[in-house]
């Protein structure tokens, strides 16, 4: 009967360590929201690798190509575009809508608040930017968006002119496939 007693028990620590060992694998680390389709991470990498691997993965399923658009600026705390950003997306839009571009917009946030904080941000911003492009027939597949919050300052000082260059939404066109 003892002997029944420790294999019951035996069986019950095995099962509850292999439980915990697959939460601990199904837990996502905290990362960059991204979301072009062919980028695919490994969750084994640092947080610096992870980035850069975010970064390749967009920059090797895409070619930039010549034609420069100007970045979409925001005010402080806010994701809605402005009248000049909706020109500026129109203008993009128009572009877009003569070739087979893609375009890849890149969310980016000053250096105020917190790491997650700014992810979203940057993340509402190239939806914005993203929403108002699809308003004008652009099909969402040629349209990807990253969000870098405030991993990626233009400028480093830390002064109101310089937190407004790093409010953007950086547009990069691609050859579309």
């Amino acid at each position: 009967m003892r002997r029944w007693g420790l294999m019951l028990a035996a069986v019950f620590i095995s099962a509850t360590l292999i439980g915990c060992a697959q939460k601990q694998i199904s837990a996502q680390p905290e990362q960059a929201v991204v979301k072009p389709s062919e980028a695919k991470k490994s969750e084994s990498v640092t947080e610096n690798q992870k980035a850069a691997v975010e970064q390749e993965g967009v920059a090797a399923s895409t070619k930039e190509i010549g034609t420069r658009v100007n970045d979409i600026h925001f005010a402080f705390d806010k994701y809605d575009l402005d009248t000049k950003a909706k020109e500026t997306t129109k203008e993009l839009a128009a572009l877009l809508s003569k070739t087979n571009a893609k375009v890849v917009i890149e969310g980016n946030c000053d250096e105020r608040g917190t790491k997650e904080y700014n992810l979203a941000l940057g993340d509402k911003r190239t939806n914005a930017a993203k929403q108002y492009l699809i308003s004008f027939g652009i099909t969402s597949a040629r349209i990807d968006t990253i969000s870098y919050g405030k991993e990626k300052p233009i400028c480093t000082e830390s002064t109101e002119e310089c937190w407004a260059k790093n409010r953007n939404d950086h547009l990069v066109l691609t050859e579309g496939k």
